[in-house]
């Protein structure tokens, strides 16, 4: 069995207080396959919901309680990481910019057409999925980083930002041999197997 059949299907979530439009959102997006969960405030999705499933969110802007924006906001200060897409009927330029600086890689106004909703949500999805394949990778770095001694990660630091071996050897004081007797450590450690693969994996652990 391969990983992507181990993973749960991605959910789009959708909150709207319109009970009409969440009908309308959910039989549209079942249509194409996806799973759906309806939600008819920001506080009934917070309470459902946990960090960490796949997905994306589709939300209302304007709602009783926690609007949309503030919704997106509180995501991003507790760090819940998922691609959010703003559907509103009064929507502006203000509203736009706003949601966008907060993180949300779309914004739609009502009326929308189908397709450009669908395709929105299969771009969230792709987002998502992106992202977690990143973190996967960055927590598997983490745990080959763990594995190097403190020279190791000094070493590996130089030669990832371009450094010869004389260059490294003359910086800490040691002979050229010893530097390869550590970068070849390195390299084993960090199952890279060209110079090129450890300056991604570098960049990838450092956030680049």
């Amino acid at each position: 069995m391969n990983e992507s059949q181990n993973q749960p299907q991605p959910t789009v979530f959708v909150v709207d207080d319109d009970e009409a439009m969440r009908s309308s959102l959910q039989w549209l997006i079942e249509s194409v396959g996806l799973s759906v969960e309806c939600y008819d405030s920001a506080e009934a999705f917070l309470d459902a919901y946990y960090p960490g499933r796949s997905g994306c969110l589709l939300l209302d802007v304007r709602m009783p309680g926690m609007g949309g924006l503030e919704l997106q906001e509180y995501l991003r200060r507790h760090e819940i990481s998922i691609p959010v897409i703003i559907i509103t009927g009064h929507g502006d330029v203000p509203m736009s910019v706003r949601a966008m600086k907060e993180g949300a890689i779309d914004f739609i106004e009502k009326p929308f057409n189908d397709e450009l909703l669908l395709d929105a949500i299969r771009n969230a999805l792709s987002v998502d999925e992106q992202q977690r394949w990143e973190q996967s990778q960055r927590a598997e770095l983490a745990s080959r980083l763990s594995l190097l001694t403190p020279r190791e990660h000094e070493v590996m630091d130089m030669v990832t930002a371009g450094k010869s071996n004389k260059e490294i050897a003359n910086a800490l004081g040691v002979s050229a041999k010893t530097v390869e007797a550590h970068r070849a450590k390195v390299m084993d450690k960090m199952q890279a197997g060209s110079l090129a693969e450890l300056v991604r994996m570098s960049m990838l652990a450092s956030g680049s």
